[in-house]
C-alpha cells in the first residue's frame, strides 16, 4: 500500500463540490482562486492546474459549496470543514 504525504503548508487546499444550483465549484480554502464549472472533471482539471498538480490537496466538499465573487469563501467556517472532507478521487 502506497503512503501519501500530507499536504505541505505551502500547498493550496482546494475543495470541489456542487453549489445550490447543481453547478460544480472548485474553491481554494482561503478564497485565492475558484471557479464555476459544468462538470466535476473540469473543476478537478482547474484545481490541478492552479495548485501545481498536487492531487493530494484536493478534497470533495461534504457540503454545498458556493463561489463568492469577492474573494472570501462563502462559509466563514470553510477551513474547519476541510478536516471532514474526503480526499478527491480521480475517475479511472
Amino acid at each position: 500500500m502506497e503512503q501519501t504525504e500530507p499536504p505541505s503548508c505551502s500547498s493550496h487546499i482546494v475543495l470541489i463540490g456542487k453549489n445550490h444550483r447543481g453547478g460544480w465549484v472548485a474553491l481554494e480554502q482561503t478564497g485565492r482562486y475558484g471557479g464555476l464549472f459544468v462538470s466535476r472533471a473540469a473543476a478537478l482539471k482547474f484545481a490541478l492546474l492552479q495548485n501545481g498538480s498536487h492531487p493530494e490537496t484536493i478534497f470533495d466538499a461534504a457540503h454545498v459549496l458556493e463561489l463568492s465573487l469577492n474573494g472570501i469563501p462563502s462559509s466563514p467556517r470553510l477551513a474547519s470543514r476541510i478536516e471532514h472532507a474526503a480526499p478527491c478521487r480521480r475517475a479511472a
